[in-house]
């Protein structure tokens, strides 16, 4: 048998073990493959587009019902007038001045106006404390729509731009000829201040 000096195996060992560590550091350092990364997004649902105003509600016609009534088929005035709570209220009085039954639905459209025509300030707004419905004027009959007119004193000057105004113009309802009448009061020209409020078309005259 072959014997090996003590040196050289002490040295063989010590190389064994240098050996052995290194490659116990290198399975230590080796980090494990990292995971994929998933992303997750999430939306929230598109919004509904805001619903468009239901359309104006015309009048469902009936064979052999009346037409409606032409500007030239009618005379308007205002009745006797009410006062409370800041405003006045005058009907607006429709009559058949044909030879024809004729109808009106809804709310006519009415406006202060100049001694040449001109608008002066904002329209009538619509008030809805009655529905549309359509109303049937023999010859000769008369309806009514309730005008509600603002005091312009109740808004400081500089606001209102008050005018002196001698009359009205008035659309009856689904016409695009005007009738005008006399009213004499004091109207804003600024038409950020409403003054005017228009109910629907009712059968009858307004007056008690």
């Amino acid at each position: 048998m072959t014997r090996i000096p003590a040196a050289a195996a002490g040295a063989t060992a010590v190389a064994a073990l240098l050996t052995l560590s290194g490659l116990l550091s290198a399975c230590g350092s080796a980090s494990p493959s990292a995971s994929p990364t998933v992303t997750v997004t999430v939306t929230a649902p598109a919004s509904s587009p805001s619903a468009s105003p239901p359309a104006q509600p015309t009048p469902t016609p009936t064979p052999g019902s009346p037409p409606a009534c032409s500007t030239t088929a009618l005379s308007a005035t205002l009745g006797q007038a009410g006062g409370a709570a800041g405003s006045t209220y005058y009907p607006i009085e429709f009559t058949n001045t044909s030879g024809s039954a004729c109808t009106l639905y809804g709310y006519p459209g009415v406006s202060f106006v100049t001694a040449s025509g001109g608008q002066v300030g904002a329209a009538a707004t619509e008030n809805p404390v009655y529905p549309r419905s359509l109303v049937t004027l023999a010859p000769g009959a008369t309806v009514h729509a309730e005008l509600q007119v603002a005091t312009a004193a109740n808004y400081p000057s500089s606001e209102c731009n008050p005018v002196a105004v001698h009359r009205i113009r008035v659309y009856p309802p689904g016409q695009t000829s005007a009738l005008f009448v006399a009213l004499t009061t004091t109207a804003c020209a600024n038409p950020a201040v409403p003054l005017l409020s228009v109910q629907t078309v009712q059968p009858g005259s307004g007056n008690p």
